[in-house]
């Protein structure tokens, strides 16, 4: 039986969010598990699972790659789904939903296509060394090949979650993580394939997610249906769905430069060593955001329904119950992180020279963590609204005009090295944060009437 459908017009504002976030972030915490599962099996490896996380961490720009183009059509398509159900106008939002799918397919063949003939000068690009090069194409070789796969269940699981299904769209994950976990110790370990294992198993476990986003998304529960019969692509609908979208584009687009710099730097300040290190408090930050990701994409469906609905009281709460949340939050992880700074380490590796050198590094790496609420809450806001140019310059500012330079230039300074490598990023989340919470407040807050 497929769950009750949540009512974003009515009932309590903050229960609303919490019926969708919470399967969210659950459904968030286990689709992790594609990537985290992959690095904690990978780093247990006996004698090369150092090396191999690095590998690893090189491909991380062309997974973050793949999730950009993701989130370009479905969160650039389903708050503007949101909005048209929010003014009773299902036509439009099927017609937004069916040109995203076209637009996901094919983007995820173009991709497929061009990565694996260019994987090679890439990787190197990326900062590969001979000796993590080999670990490194071999899982992005097979990684590739399931492109589409990956794309479908990331890029259309939001239009699911936009019509009240959170539910529904946290079982597409399940399905995926519970066969991603079964199958990696199998292929690593068993069969031992190593990191093509790894990949391999992750590539099987998002096609069972595909799968079970297309069931649902044909089938007689869903209120927007897929509908392929005399489909033919709206460019007008196409264009909407990535001006929107962009914004959510550019801060995975530029969290992909972001890695390639840092990988870079740390190669030439610090080796290897750090390519590896920089991978697992990659994957320490992949969990510490799940939750305040969830949350503000748990509030973004309500926000544009009641925009849609002419209801800005209900946003007003719904913005002010976001940001509130997340901060919460986000300052008890920062909290964690500090205190236990080798437990979040030793999930992933327990090689003792890693951990010396992590220790310090995600100390600096995390500082002033809860600062990243206020991106969230602002970039939500947003994106929810149809407020594109605010969205794009926010998740650009961040990263392309703050993060990259600093990290291109702290390393030399002050004989900072590695350490400044690190210290770009919470130097980012001050300024960046504070500039997007703040022009939000004042632009679209300060605007709504009083709760």
């Amino acid at each position: 039986m497929w769950p009750k459908q949540v009512d974003f017009g009515s009932e309590n504002v903050q229960r609303n969010i919490l019926a969708v976030a919470a399967p969210m972030m659950a459904a968030q915490l286990l689709n992790l598990l594609y990537n985290i599962i992959d690095r904690i099996y990978i780093g247990k490896i006996p004698g090369e699972g150092t090396i191999a996380l690095a590998g690893l961490g090189l491909c991380f720009p062309v997974i973050t790659m793949v999730t950009a183009f993701s989130n370009l059509f479905g969160a650039g398509g389903a708050p503007l789904c949101s909005i048209a159900r929010g003014k009773n106008d299902a036509e439009k939002a099927q017609n937004i939903m069916n040109n995203a799918f076209f637009m996901l397919v094919s983007t995820g063949m173009i991709l497929t296509a061009a990565g694996i003939a260019f994987h090679r000068p890439l990787l190197y690009l990326f900062g590969a060394s001979d000796a993590t090069y080999t670990y490194a194409s071999g899982y992005m070789m097979i990684y590739l090949l399931g492109t589409v796969f990956v794309m479908i269940s990331l890029g259309m699981n939001p239009y699911i979650n936009s019509q009240g299904f959170a539910r529904t769209g946290m079982k597409t994950v399940i399905l995926g993580a519970v066969t991603n976990i079964i199958l990696d110790p199998v292929f690593i370990f068993v069969l031992k394939m190593g990191v093509k294992g790894a990949a391999l198993a992750t590539v099987i476990s998002q096609f069972f997610s595909a799968m079970w986003v297309l069931y649902f998304l044909t089938g007689k529960q869903a209120e927007l249906k897929l509908r392929f019969r005399g489909f033919r692509p709206d460019i007008a609908c196409i264009c909407e769905v990535i001006k929107l979208g962009f914004s959510t584009f550019c801060m995975s687009f530029t969290n992909s430069l972001v890695q390639i710099v840092c990988n870079t730097m740390l190669k030439t300040f610090g080796g290897d060593l750090y390519i590896s290190v920089m991978t697992v408090l990659n994957s320490v930050r992949e969990i510490a955001h799940t939750p305040v990701f969830a949350i503000s994409d748990g509030a973004s469906p309500v926000i544009s329904y009641n925009y849609g609905a002419e209801k800005p009281d209900r946003m007003r709460k719904a913005i002010r119950f976001m940001t509130q949340l997340g901060f919460a939050y986000t300052l008890l992880i920062w909290g964690l992180i500090s205190v236990f700074p080798e437990f979040f380490i030793r999930i992933f590796n327990s090689n003792t020279e890693l951990v010396r050198a992590a220790v310090p590094s995600m100390h600096i790496y995390f500082f002033g963590f809860f600062m990243m609420a206020f991106q969230f809450a602002g970039q939500s806001v947003f994106k929810s609204l149809n407020k594109a140019k605010q969205a794009i310059f926010f998740s650009m500012l961040r990263k392309v005009v703050i993060v990259v330079p600093l990290t291109l230039l702290l390393p030399g300074l002050g004989n900072l090295g590695v350490a400044g490598v690190f210290l770009a990023e919470p130097v980012s989340n001050f300024i960046g944060g504070l500039a997007c919470y703040i022009t939000m407040r004042r632009t679209i807050l300060a605007k709504l009437p009083a709760a």
